[in-house]
């Protein structure tokens, strides 16, 4: 209505029908502006809506209908940019969703048929033929096949598959036919999870976003005072012309409501953790974007993190007569009981080796940190470190020179005792994780100081220390040893990230500014442990959370004065009579489509590549609790 009425006005249509049009334009588009207004103004709350509806009403009794048209119109707009932007952002996180085929082939009854996902049970076996997306989470039943795994962990080499290996559903099977066994429902994927915890992340906001409602708090009312004064003062008791000052305090009312400061920062907030999600990594607040920038410290749980976290059995030593494969066999038994990481690797060396016997354990206990003991043919062992050991009168000493060999070449060593006898011992050895010494190397580059986290004793944490190049290490910590050390690092030098695989280290990652979970992909708590989640176990995202972080705080900041010193130019400018009522709001909407363009480039955003720079480490700093030891 508003484009027609123009177009009459060209034509040179009487004023009389032009004015009747632009009134119809006016009364059609003031009615949800207007609503909003008023609940406003009910509310005793002064927003840029009532504002804005003060502007167009005042210009309308001055008979200036074609300017209110015009505010009304360019209004209207200014909601739909911002509505635009804002749904562009989380366009980018929801289109997620649309990574998941709707319909799968299943065997059921001796038969295949398709099915609607949301349909499909635990239990069920899915059928996915090459280059058809994987519609649930699953383990690989039968078939192999390399995966592009990107849409979860932002990772795009593609992974092997394997009969028993772990699938996600979103991702690409791409050469061979899979037959998938569903392990989750369609509500509950991975993928799902992701989804769901960025746009909860939106509820978090950062330190820009309190100050622009903080400042808008205050900002709004007083604009509207500083519009009454201008437009009664002056005529009142100075002689001014009431037109000339009510026309100026109407512009002041338009000028003020500041689309671009509104949306300085919630725009941008949502593109980069659009970006971030589409990149693998999960920012489970806007408010971490801000804390990830402030970092100077990030600490790192060894097993999982630093290391594969799939530990191996190298050495097995009996020594109380027996062969290695009843010393296999008795402790594959009795940590086939526990969930550490250790015991699953003495068990799967047990049975690949024929040794595990399954033999019925007894009163099983588990001591974090230490290890743990059961009854076997009414005989009690003891399998854990030499502090577990001594402590329960089992003696060391004669094999302490095979031990110290072993932990020097940065083994983790478990022993077996019965009675008062060392029985024999097991040394375990998990691997640096591919990566893991360049990430290192390029966060130190940046000004951040690395510290590793263990329960390991000190000779197997400083063989890794000095392999993957830390600052600095902690061993033989218990988990609350490793909350200790976080807050101590941050006495020291300010924000810490704590990383870790987001259950055992939980505590820790709690006590940091910001807990970082590695590897979510299998590890669902992962998503709840962490305030940012790495979908993948590559150490070299960290970089990018960094470089991402930074460039969101920098385009907030950028937006926030580009708003605070547009307003400030326009109410000064207004109130001196160099803008009218279209030119000032022209110039108003004009700064918000700088600020959200401005906002979006985040979703287009790309890390830069690292360099090769030949960095070389140092020898760590030790630093170690001195008494605590990790099983």
């Amino acid at each position: 209505m508003t484009l027609f009425s123009f177009t009459l006005m060209f034509l040179g249509a009487q004023d009389i029908i032009t004015n009747f049009f632009f009134g119809i334009a006016v009364l059609v588009g003031v009615y949800y502006p207007a609503r909003k207004a008023i609940i406003a103004l009910l509310n005793l709350v002064a927003t840029i809506h009532l504002l804005m509806l003060i502007g167009a009403t005042g210009a309308v009794l001055l008979g200036m209908w074609y300017e209110a048209a015009i505010l009304i119109f360019v209004y209207s707009l200014g909601d739909v940019l911002e509505s635009y932007a804002v749904d562009k952002a989380r366009g980018a996180i929801r289109s997620l969703v649309e990574l998941v085929p709707k319909k799968a082939l299943v065997r059921k009854d001796g038969s295949e048929i398709m099915m609607s996902t949301e349909e499909i049970v635990v239990g069920d076996i899915v059928i996915v033929r090459p280059g058809e997306r994987i519609p649930v989470d699953g383990t690989v039943f039968q078939g192999s096949s390399y995966v592009d795994q990107s849409a979860v962990t932002g990772e795009p080499v593609p992974v092997g598959k394997n009969v028993g290996d772990e699938v996600f559903a979103g991702t690409i099977n791409q050469n061979g036919s899979l037959e998938v066994r569903v392990d989750k429902l369609a509500s509950e994927t991975m993928l799902s999870k992701i989804i769901c915890s960025v746009e909860e992340a939106q509820s978090s906001r950062t330190s820009y976003q309190r100050f622009s409602d903080n400042f808008a708090r205050f900002y709004t009312p007083a604009m509207f005072i500083l519009g009454v004064l201008i437009a009664v003062v002056p005529p009142l008791f100075f002689g001014g012309d009431w037109q000339t000052f009510i026309l100026r305090g109407l512009v002041v009312f338009v000028v003020s409501c500041s689309c671009g400061l509104a949306l300085s920062v919630p725009v941008a907030v949502v593109a980069a953790m659009a970006n971030a999600a589409r990149n693998g990594t999960v920012y489970k607040g806007g408010a971490y974007l801000e804390v990830v920038d402030k970092v100077k410290v990030i600490a790192f749980d060894k097993t999982g993190t630093l290391t594969i976290g799939r530990p191996e059995v190298t050495d097995v030593k009996a020594f109380d007569g027996s062969s290695e494969n009843d010393l296999l066999g008795l402790a594959g038994s009795i940590e086939s009981r526990s969930s550490h990481p250790l015991a699953a690797a003495i068990v799967r060396r047990s049975k690949e080796g024929d040794a595990y016997s399954g033999r019925p354990t007894e009163d099983f206990q588990e001591i974090a940190g230490l290890g743990v003991s059961a009854i076997i043919n009414g005989e009690r062992y003891l399998i854990g470190n030499q502090r577990q050991l001594n402590g329960n009168g089992i003696s060391t000493s004669q094999y302490q020179g095979v031990i110290e060999s072993l932990e020097d070449q940065g083994k983790t060593v478990v022993l077996i005792g019965s009675g008062s006898n060392l029985v024999g011992l097991i040394a375990i050895a998990d691997n640096v994780r591919p990566g893991a010494k360049e990430a290192l190397q390029r966060l130190k580059q940046d000004g951040l100081r690395t510290v590793m986290l263990t329960g390991d004793n000190e000779r197997s944490a400083r063989a890794i220390a000095i392999e993957v190049g830390v600052d600095e290490y902690h061993s033989q910590l218990l988990p609350i040893d490793k909350v200790n050390v976080v807050i101590s690092l941050k006495e020291r030098y300010g924000a810490v990230a704590m990383v870790g695989d987001g259950i055992n280290d939980a505590p820790a990652m709690a006590a940091s500014d910001v807990g970082i979970a590695m590897g979510a992909v299998g590890t669902d708590i992962a998503i709840e442990a962490g305030d940012v989640v790495l979908m993948s176990d590559d150490l070299s995202k960290l970089n990018y959370l960094r470089e991402l972080s930074s460039k969101a705080v920098t385009i907030i900041r950028q937006n926030i004065w580009f708003s605070l010193i547009n307003i400030a130019f326009m109410v000064g400018a207004a109130l001196l009579g160099y803008l009218g009522l279209v030119s000032g709001l022209l110039l108003n909407e004009a700064s918000a489509v700088f600020v959200i363009l401005n906002a979006l480039r985040l979703l287009k955003w790309k890390s830069n590549k690292d360099a090769d720079t030949g960095f070389k480490t140092n020898i760590p700093v030790l630093s170690t609790s001195g008494q605590k030891q990790s099983r």
